[in-house]
């Protein structure tokens, strides 16, 4: 499987926001999001190929029992596979970190998808935006996802235009309940982050949606390893 990188740290994201977790990094992507914060994952990808039995090894060096499968895009690799089922037997919770267009029946305690809503196309660079908007939205992928796993939705929210996009969802997904979906501001340092909540977190009381800051940022600032 081709890793970008292994470590240990805290979950800023989710439901499972502060939970001590080795996050095991994939180094590929099938979208391209303008504000991508691992671009080490997706417009340059890098790292290096793992076996399945070398990755379990480094997370047993862990005394952690929260594994967080993340990218990138790790549905991408059939490696993922093989590594949730070691993992499985192993006794660790798994979370998978995925945008929800590509489907694997893999070992899963908590699906963690996030939709890319349109906003977050490249438009500056043409190829990749149009590849992107054709692969972002997969309802069948998010409906398969959602009906075999415990799942969250979070949503990277750029600016106010984009929620009548999640409201487009909902009504689309109706059965989806309020408790599964939380609306994270997009940003890449504290300040922006901080910018954004100001007029998120009302619009996501309105609607009686979860508002979701993203704690890693807050914790480590936007720097690797975290």
């Amino acid at each position: 499987m081709f890793l970008s990188e292994i470590y240990k740290s805290m979950q800023g994201e989710g439901m499972l926001t502060g939970t001590p977790s080795v996050f095991v990094r994939a180094s590929g992507c099938n979208l391209r999001c303008w504000f991508c914060d691992t671009p080490h994952t997706s417009w340059h990808p890098e790292g290096k190929d793992i076996s399945v039995d070398e990755i379990v090894a480094q997370v047993e060096e862990w005394d952690c029992r929260h594994v967080v499968l993340t990218g990138g895009e790790p549905m991408l690799f059939a490696e993922l596979l093989p590594l949730a089922e070691q993992l499985r037997h192993g006794g660790w919770h798994i979370t998978i970190e995925t945008a929800g267009t590509l489907y694997l029946p893999v070992a899963c305690d908590l699906m963690s998808i996030s939709p890319k809503l349109a906003s977050s196309g490249p438009t500056e660079h043409p190829h990749w935006s149009r590849r992107h908007a054709r692969q972002r939205f997969q309802p069948q992928v998010l409906q398969a996802l959602m009906g075999e796993y415990a799942y969250q939705l979070k949503f990277v929210v750029d600016q106010p235009s984009d929620v009548p996009e999640v409201v487009e969802f909902l009504e689309r997904f109706p059965d989806v309940p309020p408790a599964r979906l939380w609306l994270m501001p997009q940003g890449q340092t504290p300040e922006d982050l901080r910018e954004r909540s100001q007029w998120l977190e009302p619009i996501c009381q309105e609607h009686g949606w979860t508002f979701c800051p993203r704690k890693h940022i807050e914790w480590y600032g936007p720097v690797r390893g975290t």
